[in-house]
């Protein structure tokens, strides 16, 4: 099944200086829509994750690590996320370059979003690549 996709929630964090990136996945049937976002699933993958770094807070304090792209959502074919996403992952937690990271994930897959909530308006994706 070479091309099944695979929604990637991803969180990028500092904790007591030092980068974090928690992720939480799930196979999907179909491909996204060239033009569509992934809705209601990568919504419940972000919210999976967000509670682990919640969780996580117990260790101490966390901080954003990417601004505004901090929280992403990527949709990648399975073997990407086994073989390509552990090298910009090490890629990232290294150099902390968020752009890079957007490009590589861009490279593999079939889109990047990112995840934000405006002051009383619904959590909004919007596409990175």
């Amino acid at each position: 099944m070479a091309d099944a996709p695979y929604l990637i929630a991803m969180a990028l964090l500092d904790q007591g200086g030092t980068r974090a990136m928690p992720l939480q996945g799930k196979s999907l049937r179909e491909p996204l829509p060239a033009d569509g976002d992934p809705g209601e699933v990568g919504r419940q993958q972000a919210l999976d994750l967000l509670v682990r770094v919640w969780q996580r807070s117990d260790e101490g304090p966390l901080a954003r690590a990417g601004g505004d792209q901090s929280l992403l959502v990527a949709a990648v074919p399975i073997e990407a996320f086994q073989e390509d996403l552990p090298a910009l992952k090490a890629q990232w937690l290294n150099s902390g370059d968020t752009a890079a990271l957007v490009t590589g994930l861009a490279a593999l897959g079939s889109g990047v979003w990112s995840l934000n909530l405006e002051s009383r308006q619904p959590l909004a994706y919007r596409r990175l690549a």
